[in-house]
């Protein structure tokens, strides 16, 4: 576990720091030298930042088409300790935070207490204890000073929205846009809230055997602290290394965890990174880390519904109806890359059997590209993503990812219509 580093919370720190990261990227892409020494600051600098700027450290470990090809190497090494181990806070500190969230000393919380962390991230860090009745528990606490740090960083990013709506056409409403990516991170920081959702996702998955939720232990659970039942397994990489069997029955189960929440549940859990998956030597995945939960409700779940079954009957034409009813695009040039890009996206299931692999996923990342270079055109086409689509871009760049380095051939067709069918939706 990597050394406790205080965190620095005040805004213009924070953008003096991550100006440094840019500066040093932007410098070794264009030169294509130096590229070992700018992702090992990037690292540093994004892990001591934590918050969002962890979370943008993390994502640019293993989606790919984020760096070069030729660059990709240096940058993910660097960067996927973020994933696991970004710096820590003091046991001093800690241990406060969660004697005053749960208004007892840590000794009376619980039987036995690890002041080491055994992983930390982006928001808190994560300890072992173990509660009176003997079960194990993970107990994953906010770094003091994230609330600050967050707050600082939205702030950083609502100058780059400004500029964004200066340039670009009133139709992107990346005010509003940008309220939402608020709202989301701001939820992270409730760990209360999370415990709902975990709950609600550990029930909807409770008859999947080879889906796993850690139950929630609420009486030892707060705004600021969250326990569960401790889990353990492999590592995305080391089941990447698998045959070809293992590698497929997990892809199967990734895919069915995700699209079971997004069209049954009604749940999108936007933070799809390789470090919140623990893969069992039994097949069964634990799924860790429901602090950014997008909702999917009313006629935009139906829309969705809709989409994929008009993907899973192969009707190309019914697919691009529902695609626009659901994008609201009203014709030209934005709505005809909008559909094609979305078409793209769906090949697993039009496709279907179908092998994600990381070209296929750096070739949506360069579709948004060319679409973001439509948005500045003001052929007045361009609209906004709808209300409660700005994170389901996730699910390509994070999740199809996370297949990709499986890189296995599924019938994710297949998966599809079986856990709809089972939920009276076929």
């Amino acid at each position: 576990m990597t050394k406790a580093r205080r965190l620095p919370s005040g805004r213009l720190s924070r953008l003096a720091r991550l100006a440094s990261v840019g500066a040093r990227t932007g410098a070794s892409l264009v030169v294509g030298r130096g590229a070992e020494a700018a992702a090992a600051h990037a690292a540093e600098v994004l892990g001591s930042l934590r918050g969002l700027a962890a979370k943008v450290g993390q994502m640019a470990s293993y989606v790919d088409g984020v760096v070069p090809e030729a660059q990709r190497e240096a940058y993910e090494a660097a960067l996927s300790a973020l994933r696991a181990a970004a710096p820590t806070s003091s046991p001093a500190a800690i241990r406060g935070v969660v004697e005053d969230e749960l208004e007892r000393p840590i000794e009376q919380l619980f039987a036995d207490w690890e002041d080491e962390p055994f992983a930390s991230a982006s928001i808190g860090q994560v300890h072992r204890a173990r509660l009176a009745d003997g079960r194990e528990v993970a107990v994953k606490v906010q770094h003091p000073g994230i609330d600050r740090a967050v707050e600082a960083d939205l702030a950083n990013a609502s100058v780059m929205q400004g500029i964004v709506g200066a340039v670009g056409p009133k139709s992107l409403e990346t005010r509003r846009i940008f309220e939402e990516v608020r709202a989301r991170f701001r939820e992270e920081l409730d760990y209360a809230l999370e415990a709902e959702r975990q709950t609600t996702f550990r029930a909807l998955h409770a008859a999947d055997r080879h889906i796993r939720v850690p139950e929630v232990i609420a009486e030892r659970s707060a705004r600021r602290v969250l326990t569960t039942v401790m889990a353990s397994g492999q590592s995305l990489e080391q089941v990447a290394l698998l045959d070809e069997p293992a590698r497929r029955a997990s892809a199967e189960t990734l895919w069915r965890f995700v699209f079971k929440g997004n069209l049954v549940g009604g749940m999108f859990n936007a933070d799809p990174h390789p470090g919140n998956y623990l893969f069992g030597s039994d097949g069964v995945i634990t799924f860790l880390d429901f602090g950014c939960v997008q909702p999917i409700e009313g006629v935009r779940l139906d829309r969705a519904r809709r989409l994929h079954f008009a993907a899973l009957a192969g009707d190309e034409a019914a697919f691009a109806d529902r695609c626009r009813e659901l994008l609201e695009t009203r014709g030209g040039a934005y709505e005809d890359a909008a559909v094609a890009y979305s078409r793209k996206c769906f090949e697993p299931l039009f496709r279907a059997p179908f092998r994600i692999h990381r070209q296929y996923v750096a070739e949506l990342m360069d579709g948004v590209r060319d679409m973001k270079k439509l948005m500045f055109q003001k052929d007045g086409s361009v609209v906004a993503l709808p209300p409660g689509m700005v994170f389901m871009n996730r699910l390509q760049f994070g999740f199809y990812s996370v297949l990709a380095r499986l890189d296995v051939e599924v019938d994710y067709a297949g998966v599809e219509r079986a856990f709809l069918a089972e939920a009276g939706l076929s």
